[in-house]
């Protein structure tokens, strides 16, 4: 009890130049982040899958034009929904929102969903070699059929598969890139590449909520996504980016697609993203609980008075 009580006071007096904030989606991340911004004076670096992309705004639910103009943001509207995204251009990205922190000696609050990205901040990446277009097409063909994709990463390095969905489609694509262009396991190639940290003392902050709060929070979200025109902003960017980019396979975007579709009402539309939004949150929830290293969790109040 006594080493919870020093490690709980060495978080509270602790200055911190840059922390981050998770939790599942509809959780209240953006709203703690943006309060706490706004009284410490910080800067914001959005770690989310879809508010990177301009002209996608309700789908992602990104901050208003508003929020965005009283808190710089960093992370959002950076590129175009048929441009690419990547950890290399997140890197990129957080470089540049960490320098202008810096100079400006202002606090770097990162908050968002994709935790993945923290994970590669934590734990660094290894650097791989320059695929050929050989490899990429040899690649793409698999990836046609996910399944058999999957299948033949198994049986290539069972080990390695056994850390990332069948459905993964971008981590299958870049293991199978990897072996088809360097011919060995992906595990071997990491043995001997060991990714190098970039924030290895990174704090992580993670909001906690039960799950019928979190339900009613998706819930609510997704009615005032519909209400503000979520179906419009897919129709949108269906007809001038077509279907084949990844941001129209996001959430509220593919079930918006089924509707336009016919093939599901305005009601099953609701359902469908509140049910599919839920299943992603209790992904990020054990991602963060098994990947992470979290400083502290609690409630948003609990978070937002241990961190002024």
């Amino acid at each position: 009890m006594a080493d919870i009580i020093a490690n709980l006071a060495i978080i509270i007096f602790m200055k911190r130049d840059i922390f981050a904030i998770v939790g599942p989606t509809a959780s209240g991340k953006s709203d703690l982040a943006l309060n706490l911004a706004k009284k410490i004076d910080g800067v914001i670096l959005s770690v989310d899958s879809l508010s990177i992309y301009k002209e996608i705004d309700i789908a992602s639910a990104k901050p208003s034009k508003k929020e965005l103009k009283e808190i710089l943001h960093f992370g959002v509207d950076e590129i175009f929904p048929n441009q690419k995204f990547d950890v290399i251009k997140f890197i990129e990205i957080f470089k540049k929102a960490k320098s202008y922190a810096s100079t400006h000696q202002k606090p770097l609050i990162i908050v968002g969903g994709s935790s993945f990205y923290l994970k590669i901040l934590t734990s660094g990446i290894s650097q791989t070699p320059p695929i050929s277009n050989e490899a990429k097409l040899k690649t793409q063909k698999l990836l046609k059929d996910i399944k058999k994709a999957y299948t033949l990463l198994e049986q290539i390095d069972s080990s390695y598969a056994k850390q990332i969905e069948p459905n993964d489609k971008y981590r299958i694509q870049k293991a199978l890139e990897l072996y088809f262009e360097i011919n060995t396991p992906p595990t071997n190639f990491f043995a001997k590449n060991p990714p190098t940290p970039i924030m290895p003392n990174l704090e992580i902050f993670e909001i906690e909520i039960n799950k019928e709060k979190l339900r009613e929070r998706i819930a609510l979200r997704t009615k005032k996504m519909i209400k503000m025109g979520l179906i419009d902003e897919v129709f949108y960017l269906e007809k001038k980016y077509k279907r084949a980019i990844n941001p129209l396979k996001a959430i509220g975007i593919k079930e918006s697609l089924d509707f336009l579709d016919g093939r599901i009402s305005l009601k099953e539309l609701e359902e469908k993203i509140i049910i599919n939004t839920a299943r992603l949150a209790k992904k990020q929830i054990t991602f963060n609980k098994t990947q992470l290293k979290i400083a502290f969790r609690g409630l948003p109040e609990e978070i937002f008075n241990l961190l002024l």
